[in-house]
């Protein structure tokens, strides 16, 4: 009977052990993401929740993993998919867009793949598809989730940036862009926000909001790293909400939905 030299069965030992640990490496790492990006997520605040949810102009419903912020008046057929920041619950931005949706405008903020944008790989149509009234759409996306929406927007998906930026290359498209950026973020600084701002449009609309920080675009937190908010959360809110209501009353939107292809 043949026999396989000491040597062979032990280089195939080592390798069992080597692919064993591997396997091993790569569980650890699965499980440490996992709990890093579910636990310590930022909350809500339940005050602010609690006022959005007595507000008689708009309804705050749950539908297919994402918040519906719905006006219960007239709508006026457009909508915005808002994308959260890392780590953060989406019902937090439910404040910052409650006089957007009470002017007409339909809300859609969705829970993300492990809270990080990135690695949600769903498009417009389909955080847009838990809300059919409306036709026009528009992307926005607080910090990380900016990043994300900057990939996601185009000429019939607006963009709008809550303490954000782009790291996609738009300077060379028609995408209507508007960037609302904290004069206090310690983390999407101003500084970071003008180095990126080559990457936009010419034409986009650059607007820094004096005294807010990184959380003030919604309402959680504190958060690590950033600076120290000089006016109170519900004044950048309502500077954001009116803000955001004039651009979207001046685009001129295109008669096909090309953002349906994405």
């Amino acid at each position: 009977m043949d026999q396989k030299p000491a040597g062979a069965n032990a280089k195939h030992r080592g390798l069992k052990l080597t692919g064993a640990f591997a396997l091993a490496a790569v569980f650890l790492v699965v499980v440490g993401f996992t709990a890093w990006a579910t636990i310590g997520v930022y909350q809500p605040d339940d005050d602010a929740i609690a006022a959005v949810r007595a507000d008689d102009r708009v309804s705050l419903t749950e539908v297919d993993g994402s918040w519906v912020l719905s006006p219960t008046g007239e709508s006026n057929g457009m909508g915005v998919v808002m994308l959260p920041g890392a780590k953060v619950d989406p019902l937090a931005y439910a404040p910052t867009f409650v006089d957007v949706a009470a002017s007409g405008t339909t809300v859609v903020i969705p829970h993300l793949a492990f809270n990080l944008a990135f690695l949600d790989v769903r498009g417009v149509s389909d955080f847009a598809a838990v809300a059919p009234d409306a036709f026009h759409w528009a992307v926005a996306g607080h910090s990380l989730g900016g990043v994300r929406a900057c990939m996601l927007a185009n000429e019939a998906t607006p963009l709008v940036l809550l303490g954000s930026y782009c790291a996609t290359d738009l300077s060379g498209s028609d995408v209507a862009v508007l960037s609302l950026a904290g004069s206090k973020d310690g983390l999407s600084t101003p500084a970071k926000v003008s180095e990126a701002r080559a990457l936009l449009p010419s034409d986009a609309e650059m607007v820094v909001i004096d005294g807010a920080n990184h959380t003030s675009f919604g309402a959680y937190g504190p958060q690590s790293g950033d600076g120290v908010a000089t006016i109170p959360v519900a004044e950048v809110h309502a500077d954001v909400a009116a803000d955001i209501r004039e651009f979207l009353g001046r685009i001129e939107w295109p008669r096909d939905t090309s953002w349906e292809r994405q």
